[in-house]
């Protein structure tokens, strides 16, 4: 089954195809015609501004009221993207289970999981303030655990679909091959939150256990795909331009395990006897600092691809927001790591990845609001696709 995938991008021949598509529709359910697990990840970029914020080492006036309000804003975007993808799952079925057996849009099928995640992270750490803390960590159960079977599923599911059904060549590898295995280790970072408000005994161990498991099930499978990735890039270049940005996804795995082995190490005497409580609290640096290296070396290589591309030009896509989520697990591992190492340097670090981050959310916010209201995002993304396997 072949079905071809080109990022929509803005341009004026776009714009008046957008203004037909618009004008056109018979009915305006079909405006959710194409919406693919992909927007969720518009969730996931702006939800991680506002998770960030609750862990930056320093304090500025008004920052985690902007955090709180940046929840809320993540929140609203879950609810109406959810009905919206609702309502094109019931209308549009077969379109949406195509996207399933597609091989690029397949491997968004990982953000909808991240995306419950990182908005219920948001609600316990920041949401209790005008919720209460009660009723804060009930969401923030229902939302992680939604999301973490979810996230399962996506990582053995998906992959399953690249071995047995997608067609794949050399140069295919892409950072978005690493969306459907990236869940579980959030599901490890933002359950380490949960540990405390679990019952003591097997409960919280079986909880701390299942999130350190997970962090193994994404950790090997992103050295996987990341190595596939390098060696696609050696020796097949960048390939298409509105591609390129999911080369930052790279930093989503790297960040977030950076973020998954501190907060789990923070927690673990809660339910592990010593030594291995200490050995967590230890492997939390261990582990941490060598792979907050390397995501350093991957975020200057990957902003100098970026830049090589935007001069030769880089049309406006969803894959945009890989410029959003993995900068912020980026900053909320380096926090974890400066508050764990009383460091100078490392609070810095923060405060510049932050500064990106919020850069870069502005620029894609803006830009995708635009292009919601032209309708450009909303045009098909290819052709006919051919019918689905049974």
């Amino acid at each position: 089954m072949t079905m071809s995938f080109t990022p929509t991008a803005h341009t004026p021949h776009m714009h008046r195809s957008s203004r037909r598509f618009l004008r056109d529709l018979d009915r305006p359910t079909d405006l959710f015609r194409d919406l693919g697990p992909n927007w969720y990840a518009s969730v996931m970029g702006t939800g991680i501004v506002a998770n960030a914020a609750g862990l930056l080492p320093f304090h500025v006036a008004g920052l985690r009221a902007f955090g709180t309000v940046v929840w809320a804003l993540a929140s609203v975007i879950l609810v109406a993207l959810t009905v919206a993808w609702a309502v094109h799952w019931v209308l549009h079925r077969d379109i949406a289970r195509l996207h399933a057996h597609h091989p690029v849009m397949s491997h968004f099928w990982g953000a909808p999981a991240m995306a419950l995640m990182t908005v219920g992270a948001g609600t316990l750490s920041l949401g209790g303030d005008w919720i209460g803390t009660g009723v804060a960590v009930r969401v923030d159960s229902v939302l992680w655990a939604a999301g973490t079977l979810l996230g399962l599923v996506t990582s053995v599911w998906i992959p399953y679909l690249a071995m047995t059904e997608h067609e794949a060549r050399e140069d295919s590898a892409f950072g978005g091959w690493l969306m459907p295995v990236v869940p579980p280790m959030v599901s490890a970072a933002t359950g380490a939150a949960l540990v405390s408000h679990v019952p003591a005994g097997q409960e919280r161990l079986t909880l701390l256990l299942a999130c350190y498991a997970m962090f193994g099930i994404s950790l090997f499978s992103s050295i996987i795909i990341i190595t596939q990735l390098w060696s696609r890039l050696v020796h097949h270049k960048l390939g298409p331009a509105a591609m390129v940005p999911t080369l930052w996804i790279v930093l989503g795995p790297l960040g977030q395990s950076v973020t998954a082995a501190n907060a789990l190490g923070s927690v673990a005497h809660l339910a592990l006897p010593a030594p291995y409580a200490t050995g967590a609290a230890v492997f939390g640096v261990v582990y941490g600092l060598p792979t907050w290296g390397f995501a350093m070396m991957w975020l200057a290589l990957a902003a100098r691809l970026t830049l090589r591309t935007a001069r030769r030009h880089m049309p406006f896509a969803l894959t945009w927001w890989s410029f959003t989520f993995p900068v912020g697990t980026c900053v909320t591992g380096t926090c974890l790591l400066a508050a764990r190492l009383h460091s100078d340097a490392l609070d810095v670090a923060a405060a510049g990845l932050y500064a990106l981050l919020l850069a870069a959310w502005a620029v894609v916010a803006v830009r995708t609001l635009r292009g919601s209201f032209f309708g450009t995002l909303f045009l098909p993304q290819g052709p006919a696709p051919a019918p689905a396997p049974r």
